[in-house]
């Protein structure tokens, strides 16, 4: 049966995957790069509503998941977040917790995920959040999905390290899979990404990264 773990190292005590040769999350401050990437970049907290949906391609740690909620409610928004994440190497229990235990100021919420990670957890419900993890590798998995989300964090590892989790039929099937007007952001400002983005039917913007990285990638779901 093939290796389905990530491989996983800890360099002070940021986890970075051996399998893909990447870390995790940014060296200089993975919270404030998921803000900067994912929130600020999907144009939240602007756009949530009960039942808006966030997808993800690549959940890692979980730290988008964190933050995500976090500022659910810090927005005040009523009612209940969706989160569908697609990742083929999910972290164990214990790997999830120690990951997340470095942001302290998402400590109560990483508290709130501690029990259900140290299940294996692939689903969750909270008053304010449902939550699914699906399995495997997404190129399977994700045009098997019957649901369209509102926004997408596409988070896989490099696309010089992965670039399966970037591919254009991948991308075709992230576009097939967002409502009109939907959007989608990404670290990455790979040339390739962003024309399989545009090719996929999504009005595509490059703008200002975080940190290290000069540029990312921002795009609306074009409704022509």
């Amino acid at each position: 049966m093939p290796d389905q773990s990530p491989m996983l190292q800890w360099r002070d005590e940021i986890p970075v995957s051996t399998r893909f040769d990447d870390p995790y999350y940014s060296l200089d401050n993975g919270l404030a790069e998921t803000r900067h990437t994912f929130l600020a970049g999907n144009y939240l907290p602007e756009r949530l509503q009960d039942g808006f949906h966030i997808a993800e391609l690549g959940f890692g740690t979980g730290l988008n998941l964190l933050a995500a909620l976090h500022l659910w409610r810090a927005s005040g928004t009523s009612g209940q977040l969706r989160f569908t994440t697609f990742e083929a190497y999910p972290l164990k229990g214990a790997e999830m917790v120690r990951a997340q235990a470095a942001f302290p100021e998402l400590a109560e919420i990483a508290a709130e995920f501690a029990p259900f990670w140290h299940d294996d957890a692939r689903q969750i419900a909270l008053p304010d959040l449902h939550f699914t993890l699906i399995e495997g590798d997404a190129r399977d998995t994700l045009p098997a999905w019957g649901q369209q989300a509102d926004a997408w964090f596409l988070d896989g590892f490099a696309p010089a390290k992965n670039p399966q989790l970037w591919a254009p039929e991948l991308m075709a099937e992230v576009a097939r899979h967002t409502r009109p007007q939907g959007t989608a952001a990404t670290y990455t400002a790979a040339g390739h990404v962003r024309r399989a983005l545009a090719e996929a039917g999504f009005a595509v913007t490059r703008q200002p990264g975080y940190g290290r990285k000069r540029h990312m990638t921002t795009a609306v779901k074009d409704t022509l």
